[in-house]
């Protein structure tokens, strides 16, 4: 009988994060763009929260399975699918097929989300810098949100939206940051990792 070799496979997929955080960063800069008052929620923000928000972190997701990275899969795949949430929120009503979701159900959707952040906040704990500075933020985003949704207060939206415009370009910047650093094999643009 002959003897079982030991055969090792060497990773070869792409790292999937920046992916995931560019999906991420850009989408949440521009609806945050419409929090701070600047223009009207319209079709580009939804188009981007269906197709780069939503589709592209959730297949970046996918991709951190492969990878083995839970962090990386719960994060993009969960997020993937707020966006996708967000959306149906903001068209299900005006397709027919819901009522228009109110002040106090958004609040506790934003909650919900928020301390989900804050769990995975923990998780960045471990990790690096950039990505604490994102989920930190991230919480912060929403607790905003659920509290300007819940008493209504136009002046606490608008800092949601120059917070979150901030929180997005901190997820831009990690994206970015990994991509050179990786093209170039040294440190372009530090991300802070934790020993």
């Amino acid at each position: 009988m002959e003897k079982e070799k030991n055969v090792t496979f060497k990773e070869v997929t792409a790292n999937p994060a920046p992916l995931g955080l560019m999906g991420f960063g850009m989408t949440t800069i521009l609806l945050n763009v419409h929090n701070a008052g600047f223009f009207e929620l319209n079709a580009m923000i939804l188009a981007m929260g269906i197709f780069y928000g939503g589709l592209a972190q959730i297949i970046a997701g996918i991709m951190e399975f492969k990878k083995n990275n839970t962090f990386g899969t719960t994060a993009f795949t969960s997020y993937g699918f707020f966006w996708l949430s967000l959306v149906a929120l903001n068209i299900l009503p005006v397709m027919g097929y819901s009522n228009v979701s109110d002040s106090l159900s958004m609040a506790a959707y934003l909650f919900m989300w928020g301390l989900f952040t804050l769990f995975m906040f923990i998780g960045t704990l471990r990790i690096n810098k950039a990505l604490q500075f994102v989920f930190g933020s991230l919480t912060i985003l929403f607790l905003l949100l659920a509290i300007a949704n819940y008493t209504g207060s136009a002046v606490i939206l608008t800092i949601a939206g120059y917070e979150g415009i901030i929180c997005g370009f901190t997820a831009i910047y990690a994206a970015i940051a990994q991509v050179l650093n990786e093209v170039y094999g040294k440190m372009v643009l530090p991300i802070g990792n934790v020993d």
